[in-house]
């Protein structure tokens, strides 16, 4: 039976009307919904600009930033490992029905049928002067790179996916090869880079809308998913990078709560707690809208929240080249305390959260340090936090800790329990790009202008002058690392320890070559093919107690790079064909 208009045709003007505020976190904040027309809905400047900010909004949703683009970022490379319903990630054996996929899947096209119908209410919308031409320029510049970026992430996770470019589909339009879909995400960019305003040009009030810097940076990504180093060189060295964005000076500063939108962020996910919304299960969380998210507070140890469903491989632990500031503000483990600067001001680390006071005042030893204090590092040399079942590694991650508004699972002294906050998520920003920049000069054997650029991101990191030998400071198995001498596995090194824990690292991997992804996942993680459980740790230290704790080594292969399409949308679209191996 033929699907008329099925899926993005039945959806296209189903949108939120949003009203920007005052607050540049607040510009996405939903009033009401209704199904319109060009004719009959959109008679104000104001209806066309929410149209477009409806296209953002698909992105407040912390399933697909968490469990869909998060997941695959992290766990992939194995840097990272899931407690709970989704332990799959942990051995690359995702199914095509997890529900995490249908997600990305379907948000996705959400947000592509929504800046394919905004193109077309803001050229009717321009002819009757509803509209003049610089905002009618902006907002399809802001579609344009809405829609890119969302084909940039389905492409980098799923391969070849149907392109949908025009409001109406019948939903049966098959896949299209993976290059095709980079070169339209280049297309979007490309017109997005005339459309879009400078970020120096925006008001406070529309800090977080996209920018023409943005459209560069992804322009340059995806320019090199197909070899185009040339290009990508030159979309990153655009005047609207360099001079719009500059590394901040202190590396604490990039993911803290108080710095949101930094001149470092490229592009952030924007999220905005209202007035009297509780941060637990009752709050905004769940689209539409979704203004707060539980991105942050699940990985948090279960010894503070009950939940802890993302842990970390102590491996990278290990990783961090002796001096690297980098390290306690990217994984903490045992014997190890939290350094965010908003943390310490609001509760003077861990030893201030009230799940620590009441079970230290209890006599609880898992709340007690070793030298009988109040515990203030996360978890002890002899006590690691393993979680109840001492399922986890003992490690956490704790760049997604740094919004001291959250509390954990249980209530604080004035009975909040704050699992739900509004941190921004910074899906782009300028480090990656400069690292990004880097590895284009060795493909194009620019060595020296590559080290150049590593060297901007490594003296950041440690707050001066980094060391001009790079090596890890010890292998997955404890022994000591080896000076890295090869110019591309500098520059993977660095894409690891300055962008673990974000949004990007294992896109990055596979972006420079299967065989580089695997081979450099196998490097740093020791892992193994068949091995499907989990192993002791052997490297020596607090967690090398011969016990199982949560700890992979499951060796990547090449068709394990891409994620299985989605059951639900074959079963709606017979044209789609599965990746090989699911």
């Amino acid at each position: 039976m033929k699907r008329r208009n099925l899926y993005i045709g039945i959806i296209t003007l189903l949108i939120g009307a949003a009203v920007p505020s005052g607050c540049s976190e607040k510009f996405l904040e939903q009033e009401s919904s209704f199904l319109g027309t060009a004719d009959a809905t959109f008679n104000k400047p104001q209806d066309v600009i929410s149209l477009v900010n409806a296209i953002y909004d698909t992105y407040q949703n912390s399933d697909l930033l968490k469990k869909c683009i998060w997941y695959r970022a992290n766990f992939s490379t194995h840097d990272a490992f899931n407690w709970g319903g989704d332990v799959f990630w942990n051995n690359y054996e995702i199914p095509a029905t997890f529900g995490g996929l249908i997600t990305f899947w379907n948000q996705s096209y959400i947000g592509i049928s929504r800046a394919n119908a905004a193109f077309v209410v803001i050229d009717k919308t321009l002819e009757k002067g509803v509209i003049d031409e610089a905002l009618a320029n902006r907002l399809k510049g802001e579609a344009y790179f809405l829609r890119g970026m969302t084909y940039y992430y389905l492409a980098s996770s799923f391969g070849g996916v149907p392109l949908e470019l025009s409001a109406v589909t019948d939903g049966l339009t098959p896949r299209s090869s993976r290059d095709s879909v980079f070169q339209q995400v280049i297309l979007d960019m490309q017109a997005a880079e005339g459309l879009l305003l400078s970020k120096t040009a925006l008001s406070e009030a529309d800090l977080g809308r996209a920018t023409k810097g943005a459209a560069y940076a992804y322009e340059g990504a995806a320019q090199m998913w197909l070899k185009n180093y040339d290009a990508a060189l030159a979309a990153f060295n655009s005047t609207e990078l360099t001079t719009n964005y500059h590394l901040m000076s202190n590396f604490a500063d990039v993911h803290e709560y108080s710095k949101q939108n930094n001149d470092e962020s490229l592009f952030e996910v924007q999220f905005a707690l209202k007035a009297g919304d509780p941060q637990d299960w009752g709050g905004s969380w769940n689209p539409p809208g979704g203004e707060i998210a539980w991105i942050d507070s699940f990985g948090w140890p279960q010894e503070l929240t009950g939940q802890g469903y993302d842990y970390c491989n102590p491996a990278l632990w290990s990783s961090y080249q002796e001096g690297d500031q980098r390290k306690l503000l990217t994984i903490v483990g045992p014997g190890d305390p939290l350094v965010s600067p908003g943390i310490l001001a609001a509760y003077g680390g861990l030893k201030g959260y009230n799940q620590v006071i009441q079970g230290f005042k209890n006599g609880n030893p898992v709340y007690t340090g070793d030298d009988g204090k109040i515990l203030n590092t996360v978890g002890t040399l002899t006590r690691p936090w393993y979680g109840d079942d001492k399922g986890r590694t003992g490690y956490v991650y704790s760049k997604k800790w740094r919004d001291p508004n959250l509390t954990g699972g249980n209530s604080n002294a004035e009975g909040k329990s704050n699992l739900f906050g509004d941190q921004n998520q910074i899906l782009m920003r300028y480090a990656e790009v400069i690292l990004s920049r880097a590895e284009c000069k060795v493909r194009l054997g620019d060595v020296t202008g590559a080290q150049a650029d590593l060297k901007l991101v490594r003296d950041r990191a440690w707050g001066g002058t980094a060391p001009a030998i790079m090596k890890d400071s010890a292998n997955w198995d404890g022994t000591p690392g080896a000076e890295i001498t090869d110019p591309l596995q500098q520059v993977l090194s660095e894409y690891r320890h300055e962008l673990s824990g974000e949004y990007s690292l294992f896109y990055l991997l596979c972006r420079a070559g299967t065989d580089e992804a695997i081979n450099f996942i196998r490097a740093a993680n020791g892992t193994k093919p068949n091995s499907f459980e989990p192993i002791t740790n052997p490297a020596p230290g607090p967690t090398h107690d011969g016990q199982k704790h949560g700890l992979y080594n499951t060796e990547l292969t090449a068709e394990k790079t891409l994620l299985p399409i989605p059951q639900g949308a074959i079963a709606l679209n017979p044209n789609l064909t599965q990746n090989p191996g699911y």
